[in-house]
């Protein structure tokens, strides 16, 4: 079995949506990854930090979806990242209302032993100095290294954001994240500008209206499936994230045509991440499920026309 290693964090987050609010309940990038990928025949470990105040139930959650947390550490007395934010009617845009890193603010990733030959390398958002001290514990290259990153980083630590970028096969961002950090308005123009600063491939998230990939002069659009209820966009993106490159680590092959699977594969898992609020709507589905609403993707993309 292929092993995908995940980096990122493992959180508590309180959300508040026109649909309702919640109390301090699980988040972070890595836990959505996480979560996502145990869909795919793979072995995958997740490389984060939590604080004291972490409930055993929360970590008992992640091993029972077959996720290793070997590389989870736990600080004594310390207190877990915590992150709050309060989203617009439309539910694309959204305020931070807090944000303690707590133990966070110190940590240091150690990569457990049996994952530094890992196949596939997930780097959720972090800081671009952790990222990068991930890929230096590698002890062979990875045949796919995946980063997100997010405006902050673009703000606080370019350099370091640019430094990481570099060694990375796969981006995947926002539109407006794509904007700020390449400084073109077109998407088109704005993957080649980043295309240049060492990903192969560019991925740009598009929310509601979709996923584009591209390599080059290729380009493919994955649409997201209109859905009739959303309640909570909070780790969709990084949902998103976990079927790509749990899809990828799975099938072992790179190349463009089988990228475009895997943004569909993605795509497909974020649309039920927004079903409920946080990790609810992950923690309880079902293989089946999956499945089924793939065949509506295909259905929804799958057309025949004549060319005259």
């Amino acid at each position: 079995m292929n092993k995908l290693l995940i980096v990122g964090t493992v959180a508590f987050d309180a959300i508040e949506t026109p649909f309702g609010k919640t109390d301090k309940i699980l988040g972070g990038a890595a836990t959505y990854i996480g979560l996502s990928s145990s869909f795919f025949n793979v072995k995958s470990a997740i490389v984060s930090v939590v604080g004291e105040d972490f409930p055993q139930e929360y970590l008992d959650l992640l091993t029972n979806k077959n996720i290793d947390i070997s590389g989870i550490e736990v600080v004594k007395g310390g207190k877990t990242f915590f992150w709050s934010g309060k989203y617009h009617n439309d539910l694309n845009s959204r305020d931070t209302l807090d944000t303690q890193l707590n133990v966070l603010a110190d940590f240091n990733p150690v990569v457990p032993n049996d994952y530094k030959d890992a196949d596939v390398v997930m780097l959720g958002n972090l800081h671009p100095l952790v990222q990068s001290s991930v890929l230096d514990q590698m002890t062979t290259t990875p045949k796919l290294i995946v980063l997100d990153t997010m405006n902050f980083w673009m703000d606080c630590a370019l350099p370091e954001l640019i430094d990481v970028i570099k060694r990375v096969d796969v981006i995947t961002i926002n539109d407006e994240e794509a904007r700020q950090l390449s400084g073109e308005y077109s998407l088109v123009k704005a993957a080649e500008k980043i295309h240049t600063m060492g990903p192969r491939y560019v991925v740009i998230k598009k929310g509601e209206h979709g996923a584009l990939l591209f390599e080059g002069k290729n380009v493919f659009f994955a649409p997201a499936l209109p859905l009739e209820e959303v309640f909570d966009p909070t780790g969709a993106g990084d949902t998103f994230a976990g079927g790509f490159s749990g899809y990828i680590a799975q099938s072992e092959n790179v190349s463009f045509d089988n990228m475009k699977n895997a943004i569909i594969y993605g795509s497909n898992l974020a649309s039920f991440c927004v079903e409920k609020f946080g990790t609810e709507r992950m923690e309880s589905l079902e293989k089946e499920e999956v499945i089924s609403r793939l065949q509506q993707f295909k259905a929804l993309t799958q057309f025949d026309i004549e060319l005259s």
